[in-house]
């Protein structure tokens, strides 16, 4: 009977696990026919927009150079992700501790979100030079303002009940954040952190668009604007592509560790 049941609750995740990878793969299928649809009757030329077919065969032939700039995009934006990880945690830390200083430097960490990154960009490239450097700084700004948000509110949310007893008991400020606030706010650091991770590969490819690498170590985003000022569509399309499927890969990593570390820290 056990055996029967196991099999069963083993079967129905297969299935749902199998719709879940049919769904987005049935709508690929869909899209890329009627994109090469769309080619075929209108008789696109390949500039200005390519068949999927084409996209594929330039992605085969670039495979080894859109690898190696992925890889340094990813690794810039895991960089930056990390980074306003830490900064805007412990700034967070700051804002719950006193009203004074949320309500003084809150509105500087708006500044970060209504700012366009591409203006602030050239600054950081004249302050800090061309190069990685500078692409991790931009990834670091454009993600930071989630973590802040999130983790202010998480340690903010404290039922009043555990706010009593934590006072009834002389706990000190220390003690309070250390066992009540900043366990309070992990599911919050991580939702925060779901959106920034996202938000970091963007910065990143923006950081490329100005900071670039050099002639041979280069980005997506330094590979993306160098393939559309040459009008290379078809291998422009490629790193797009690639650029999408590096932030899906980062966002869902991030959900695996969230899922995670909430599956532990909530047992029930």
């Amino acid at each position: 009977m056990t055996t029967s049941r196991n099999s069963n609750g083993s079967g129905k995740r297969l299935g749902e696990l199998a719709l879940q990878i049919a769904g987005p793969v049935a709508v690929l299928l869909l899209i890329g026919g009627v994109w090469q649809g769309c080619v075929t009757a209108f008789e696109l030329k390949p500039f200005l927009l390519p068949g999927p077919l084409k996209v594929l065969e330039a992605a085969s032939s670039n495979a080894a150079k859109i690898a190696a700039a992925t890889g340094r995009t990813a690794l810039a934006a895991v960089g930056g992700f990390l980074a306003s990880l830490a900064a805007g945690t412990l700034i967070a830390c700051g804002f719950s501790q006193s009203k004074l200083i949320r309500t003084s430097c809150y509105p500087y960490a708006i500044f970060l979100q209504t700012v366009p990154i591409v203006a602030i960009a050239p600054l950081i490239i004249t302050w800090f030079g061309s190069g990685f450097r500078s692409v991790v700084i931009v990834a670091f700004i454009i993600s930071l303002f989630p973590i802040i948000t999130n983790a202010t509110a998480g340690m903010l949310a404290i039922d009043p009940d555990l706010s009593d007893l934590f006072r009834l008991h002389r706990a000190s400020r220390l003690q309070v954040w250390l066992k009540l606030r900043l366990p309070n706010s992990v599911p919050h650091i991580l939702t925060g952190a779901r959106t920034s991770s996202g938000l970091a590969v963007i910065g990143a490819i923006v950081g490329e668009f100005f900071a670039g690498y050099g002639s041979d170590n280069y980005g997506l985003g330094y590979l993306i604007l160098q393939t559309s000022n040459q009008l290379r569509t078809a291998e422009l399309f490629a790193c797009v592509i690639a650029s999408t499927l590096l932030g899906i890969a980062i966002f869902a990593s991030m959900g695996m560790i969230h899922a995670t570390i909430l599956r532990r820290w909530y047992d029930a």
